[in-house]
């Protein structure tokens, strides 16, 4: 697999990222890191580039700030990664630990997905497309976290829809899933 520039790893933490630590994570109950689950989020629905999911990643949220946050008063949840529309990538928790994004959640017969998950949020909504360098971003990260957690495989990298039917539907059909698995593919093929 190829190495990718300037990507290196401490305590979990990739250095290439934004750090935006989160309070919402605890350890893992083994270190197990073997599935890879692409999310989308946006707040307020469908608005870009602005500072909501960090804050909420955070916990510092002001719920008063938009009508469409007063279901999130006290909502604990984090995502090791954001990928924005521009191709940022920003970190909230060390991989080594378990961050709160999968829920109720089960992958291969296996509950609780977190503890053995990474989960990448993609700025974004079910019904628009990812830009160009959130793919690229995404195919860099996730090659990272490959070479650094090699049970994570092309076959355990799944969408927050496959391990939570019926309840969730993100990364949504308007992720491309082909264009992703091809672009990674071409970088084993080199």
């Amino acid at each position: 697999m190829p190495a990718l520039p300037l990507t290196q790893w401490h305590k979990g933490w990739i250095t290439c990222a934004r750090h935006s630590p989160s309070p919402f994570f605890n350890e893992r109950p083994k270190r197990e890191v073997s599935l890879l689950v692409i999310h989308n989020i946006s707040l307020p629905a469908g608005q870009f580039g602005l500072p909501y999911i960090e804050a909420l990643f955070q916990g510092c949220l002001d719920c008063h700030a938009h009508p469409s946050f007063a279901d999130l008063q006290g909502f604990e949840v984090s995502a090791h990664f954001l990928i924005r529309r521009d191709g940022e990538l920003v970190q909230f928790v060390s991989c080594e630990d378990r961050a709160w994004h999968a829920g109720v959640s089960n992958f291969n017969g296996r509950d609780g997905c977190n503890d053995f998950a990474v989960g990448i949020e993609l700025e974004g909504t079910d019904d628009l497309p990812f830009t160009n360098m959130q793919y690229r971003a995404l195919k860099e990260l996730t090659l990272a976290l490959m070479a650094e957690y090699p049970d994570i495989t092309q076959d355990r990298i799944v969408g927050h829809s496959d391990i939570a039917p019926g309840r969730k539907t993100d990364p949504g059909p308007e992720f491309d899933w082909s264009r992703y698995f091809r672009e990674l593919s071409q970088e084993f093929s080199e």
